[in-house]
């Protein structure tokens, strides 16, 4: 109902008006209170009240074309006020259109201002453009369902790609707050312990000279003592940015304790690790903080397929305990100061 005019329709009435040799023809829908027409030639109308409808007489008994020689002679059917040119409706003849289940829906109805009578043959053809007129809606009807499935299919397509995105990123995050801490950002104790279960990364790590560094924030208790612990994790925070700020992409910062950091520099001599650690150090002492704020740096290097990495560890932790020995805010490789306030 309400559908603009299609080419196929309007064919329809045209031939019907042709072969039965009237001015008037037209394709007529029911609804619940009004007649419309799909499609018309001749009339003035584009629908009428339900009541002044011939056509509703005729699905009331879907089973015979009624034809319909002069209205004025029927005293019990409708007089439509529906006009060809100016003229009232003397003639009509429909054939019920009928839906799939079997339900009388409208009629392929031919009209003129003048009595008639129609032969056989021009009845038998105005029954074949009816039933041509039901393909065409159920065509319509099929295309309108298999644009619905397929929009169903394709909304159910993408509520699946969209659960699965969702669950992805739960993953993600899963994941991330397994291996992040929460407060800084970097790398936690539980992925260093994976990077140090793979075989392929410690492969990668041994393969050429690289350089393990411990940081300890100075004093930070005191910190926490005498300007709280949001001020402290802010303190922390500040050590991050400056870590991630001086290393490298592929180098490995990690938040190893409360105010410990570790940072693993794969394919770095000690020389440059130490360069990187004064860096640290300097955008530290530049942190946008209310106080002062010093860590202590111990660094040792690690020689491919000579050094484990747990003795290289051992030498970068008794090279931060030198440099806390040495009274802080110091960088000590192994057991030589390199660099000191």
């Amino acid at each position: 109902m309400d559908t603009g005019p299609e080419q196929a329709y309007d064919d329809i009435v045209r031939l019907a008006a042709t072969l039965c040799d009237v001015p008037a023809a037209a394709i007529s829908l029911i609804d619940h209170d009004r007649q419309w027409f799909k499609a018309q030639i001749g009339l003035d109308a584009r629908q009428t009240p339900r009541e002044e409808a011939i056509c509703d007489r005729l699905i009331m008994e879907p089973g015979r074309t009624l034809v319909i020689e002069d209205l004025s002679a029927q005293v019990s059917f409708p007089r439509p006020k529906a006009r060809i040119g100016k003229d009232p409706l003397r003639f009509y003849a429909g054939t019920p259109l009928m839906s799939p289940d079997g339900h009388a829906i409208g009629t392929v109805c031919v009209l003129d201002t003048r009595p008639r009578t129609l032969s056989r043959a021009q009845v038998e053809g105005l029954e074949v453009l009816a039933r041509q007129t039901q393909h065409l809606l159920e065509l319509r009807r099929y295309a309108l369902e298999q644009r619905r499935l397929l929009s169903e299919r394709e909304a159910f397509a993408q509520r699946l790609e969209d659960a699965r995105a969702d669950l992805q990123r739960r993953n993600d995050l899963l994941e991330h707050s397994a291996t992040h801490d929460a407060l800084t950002g970097l790398l936690n104790r539980a992925a260093l312990a994976q990077l140090r279960d793979n075989p392929e990364a410690m492969r990668q790590l041994q393969q050429a000279p690289y350089s393990l560094m411990l940081l300890d924030v100075d004093h930070f208790k005191d910190v926490n003592d005498r300007h709280g612990h949001l001020l402290g994790d802010r303190a922390l925070r500040a050590v991050a940015d400056a870590v991630a700020a001086s290393i490298r992409h592929g180098d490995v910062a990690v938040r190893y304790g409360g105010e410990e950091f570790l940072i693993l520099l794969p394919d770095t001599r000690l020389e440059s690790a130490a360069q990187v650690a004064e860096r640290i150090r300097q955008r530290l002492s530049q942190a946008a903080l209310p106080f002062a704020l010093t860590v202590s740096i111990g660094l040792a290097a690690g020689e491919p397929t000579r050094d484990w990495s747990e003795q290289v560890f051992d030498r970068a932790d008794q090279a931060l305990y030198r440099a806390k020995a040495r009274g802080r805010n110091c960088i000590v490789a192994d057991d030589t100061p390199l660099h000191g306030v």
